[in-house]
């Protein structure tokens, strides 16, 4: 029996991250899902976070996604994201700038369509911070 489960992080411009781990960690929408080799199948949905990929070498992989699909076979994990960063392609400048917009575009925001998307952006944005200081203290 195998030891670990092929993982896929593609967004939609293109694939983020694809390899073998022992162990893969996401944001679920009732909370952090934990997904094994040999899991049962499973389609889900995710919440903006960070996707932890404990890799065969016992290394760690950290990929950032704004939500979005999960689907688990028991030899493959897929995560389809509009929006996916690796850990490593973070960046505290990028991440705060985008954060300050959507706080703004919170102040700003005419209406309720307006103030959801506006509030929409700001958990994605605070949620890539979270994960972009995660993965520094791993570091």
């Amino acid at each position: 029996m195998a030891n670990t489960i092929h993982v896929d992080v593609v967004s939609a411009e293109e694939s983020i991250f694809s390899g073998e781990a022992r162990f893969v960690a996401l944001p679920g929408e009732a909370g952090e899902l934990g997904v094994y080799p040999r899991h049962t199948p499973l389609i889900t949905r995710i919440k903006p976070g960070s996707v932890r990929i404990e890799m065969a070498d016992g290394s760690e992989e950290f990929v950032f996604v704004a939500g979005g699909i999960l689907e688990v076979q028991p030899d493959c994990v897929t995560v389809l994201s509009d929006t996916a960063v690796r850990g490593k392609d973070l960046d505290d400048e990028k991440a705060n700038a985008a954060k300050a917009a959507a706080e703004e575009a919170v102040k700003n925001a005419k209406g309720e369509i307006d103030l959801a998307r506006a509030q929409s952006e700001l958990a994605v944005m605070a949620a890539q911070i979270a994960a972009l200081r995660k993965y520094r203290q791993k570091k």
